[in-house]
């Protein structure tokens, strides 16, 4: 999978797409990967990236490409 994705226009790394779906700094992110999913927002295409907000933590994001919509979860 490729580095960085294109996300609203603009092209993020996997840090980047973390801190936008936590709304604050994260310590460290994985490869974007597709997630198989649309969008519930617009029907565009979802990626996800796993990261870690903080040391105990593991949390899989999901981010719509096309529109702000984004989810959190947990592993």
């Amino acid at each position: 999978m490729a580095d960085n994705r294109v996300v609203e226009g603009r092209m993020v790394t996997p840090k980047k797409l973390a801190e936008l779906i936590e709304g604050e700094s994260v310590m460290d992110a994985e490869d974007i990967e597709d997630a198989d999913r649309e969008c519930p927002n617009c029907g565009g295409d979802v990626i996800s990236v796993g990261y870690m907000p903080s040391v105990t933590e593991f949390v899989t994001g999901y981010k719509c490409q096309n529109c702000g919509w984004s989810e959190r979860g947990s592993e």
